[in-house]
């Protein structure tokens, strides 16, 4: 997969560039969709299947304050287009000059002069240029004039529920993590690199790989059922992610205990799936009841995995 950023490349002469157009963050199951219906219709006319997307995140730029965390890095975003199978992606630098850009000028430079898009593909809601102004109406009516087919796909449900961004931050941060992956069509993941802890987790019989998470948004604290991928290897495991209460260093943190032995990870890099809720963090009276609890959190992951496939 060919990755080329705008302005900073030359035009990348890709053949007959059929574009989804947007942010994709979690690359849930409306962009799957969305992704699905480009790699089809770039088949159909031997080009190019790409996803135009803008870096930063545009409300990190015209309302700073008020950006939503993301639920995806860039490097995860570029996985999950390339395991999609898109040809390329092409990333825009989105500045606040170029978010002063009129939807006529969006256009103009980037979909037709720079990318030449034979069809653009967008979202329902998806809206672009000065004060978020551009319409699909307008992508479209442009396109008949610049000579660019353009085509939206419908709301995605999943059961009672537009499936959304927005929403799946919202189950992420209230722990709801079942549901999260649910609306994705997979689980939740944070990367990072593992760092040494104070040890605490042997003494308790739990070794456990302390994360230093790369992701903007981590679930709501609590103690979850997760599987941890390290290289091309799958753990199921057990997280923690909080304040470590009992210990009482009031440090926010992410370990993993992997239920199928001890391993040295040390400075290399993790990514970790959250695949349920186990229970809330708690304060217990010793340690000797944090290792009892430790203990049943383990079983009880067991006995969930048990029950599923992962």
């Amino acid at each position: 997969m060919q990755v080329v950023p705008f302005p900073d490349a030359p035009r990348p002469g890709w053949p007959h560039p059929v574009v989804a157009l947007g942010n994709f963050d979690g690359m849930h199951r409306g962009h799957q969709q969305l992704v699905d219906e480009v790699r089809r219709q770039a088949r159909e006319r031997a080009g190019t299947s790409v996803a135009l997307i803008f870096e930063p995140h545009p409300p990190r730029v015209l309302r700073p304050d008020k950006a939503p965390p993301l639920l995806m890095t860039l490097a995860q975003k570029l996985t999950a287009f390339e395991r999609a199978g898109l040809d390329a992606v092409a990333i825009v630098r989105f500045t606040p000059e170029l978010s002063r850009f009129e939807p006529e000028v969006f256009v103009e430079t980037v979909l037709v002069d720079w990318l030449r898009a034979a069809e653009v593909w967008v979202g329902a809601n998806f809206l672009f240029g000065r004060d978020r102004s551009g319409t699909f109406t307008l992508l479209r009516a442009l396109g008949e004039d610049r000579g660019y087919r353009a085509e939206k796909i419908e709301p995605v449900f999943y059961k009672d529920f537009v499936v959304s961004s927005t929403r799946i931050r919202h189950l992420v941060a209230e722990g709801r993590v079942d549901e999260a992956g649910a609306l994705l069509g997979h689980h939740y993941a944070i990367d990072g690199e593992v760092v040494r802890g104070d040890g605490r987790g042997r003494t308790l019989g739990c070794p456990t790989a302390n994360l230093v998470s790369e992701n903007e948004l981590l679930p709501a604290d609590g103690v979850y059922a997760t599987i941890a991928a390290l290289d091309d290897t799958w753990h199921r495991a057990v997280t923690s992610v909080g304040l470590r209460p009992t210990i009482g260093d009031d440090r926010r943190t992410v370990e993993t205990h992997l239920l199928d032995g001890y391993y040295d990870l040390y400075g290399r890099r993790l990514r970790v799936f959250f695949v349920k809720w186990l229970r809330d963090q708690a304060r217990f009276d010793t340690l000797d009841a944090l290792r009892t609890q430790i203990a049943e959190d383990c079983e009880a992951a067991v006995t969930l995995f048990g029950r599923m496939t992962v």
